[in-house]
């Protein structure tokens, strides 16, 4: 997914309100400006983390504030289960839920806040463009021997474990695999993560080697490479996701929640809105 205009000030501007170090701001000037036509914004910040570590050391962690989403979730995760179970349909009740957690993104948004993400639980149904989506994606998990899934935030991971735990009932021969960040970037999940959560009990986990909200092609390791190249569905979690993964060629289902102006006028729905494509 390109980087318009707006979206290259939207970058700027972030950097701007952490630090005023001219020489700095100037370098992430100089990288947006002569960035490739094809560079995406989760590989723009991941060169602009670079030149942050030059001038200012490592960034902040994120780790407590991981650990504090995970155990939120964590937390819920026996009554959460006990709905989806009792659902009509409990993969897409699993689904629903999982797409909620993608709001605990300390990436695009400006402030996340817990009572909100709580009420978000509470009114998750499938759209009409969802149910075109979801008829499509059973569709082809039923003809299925692997199944990928790429994922985004902690908290999130929780509720994507009670999703795969939903998908292996419904389909039990799938073999499932989930791919997770190389290295610590903003609230994203790691190996760490979502060993912590028990994301491995449903899926066979595999990094993408970096420190990157996203993922980019050639920056896989070769079994990363492999997982996505022969997977027969891949359902990819998360904006970051999408942004470096469209329009690259590949069959994939993306689940997320607008929460930047850029997807807010792409897909033309307010704030917070789930979405549920498939790029053929």
């Amino acid at each position: 997914m390109r980087i318009i205009d707006s979206c290259a000030q939207c970058l700027y501007d972030r950097q701007a309100n952490i630090t005023d170090n001219k020489e700095y701001l100037a370098r992430i000037k100089k990288l947006l400006v002569e960035r490739d036509e094809n560079d995406t914004a989760p590989y723009m910040v991941y060169q602009f983390n670079k030149v942050y570590e030059e001038y200012f050391g490592k960034k902040a962690s994120f780790q407590e504030v991981k650990k504090q989403y995970n155990d939120l979730v964590l937390s819920m995760e026996d009554s959460i289960r006990r709905e989806i179970v009792n659902a009509k349909d409990p993969l897409a009740k699993a689904f629903l839920y999982a797409r909620v957690g993608n709001y605990i993104d300390f990436g695009a948004m400006n402030s996340v806040d817990e009572k909100t993400f709580i009420t978000l639980f509470d009114d998750v149904r499938l759209s009409d463009d969802d149910e075109k989506t979801y008829a499509s994606f059973i569709s082809q998990c039923e003809s299925a021997e692997r199944f990928l899934l790429i994922t985004d935030n902690c908290g999130e991971i929780v509720l994507d474990k009670l999703f795969l735990e939903q998908l292996k009932a419904r389909f039990p021969k799938l073999s499932v695999d989930a791919l997770v960040r190389g290295k610590e970037v903003l609230n994203d999940a790691t190996l760490e993560d979502a060993l912590y959560v028990g994301l491995d009990k449903y899926a066979t986990l595999y990094s993408n080697g970096e420190a990157i909200a996203g993922t980019v092609m050639s920056m896989l390791p070769p079994d990363a490479k492999a997982i996505l190249q022969r997977a027969d569905v891949i359902l990819s979690k998360g904006q970051g996701n999408y942004e470096s993964m469209c329009n690259q060629g590949m069959h994939i289902f993306y689940s997320f929640l607008c929460k930047c102006e850029l997807f807010i006028n792409r897909f033309s729905v307010p704030r917070l809105t789930g979405i549920f494509v498939e790029e053929v």
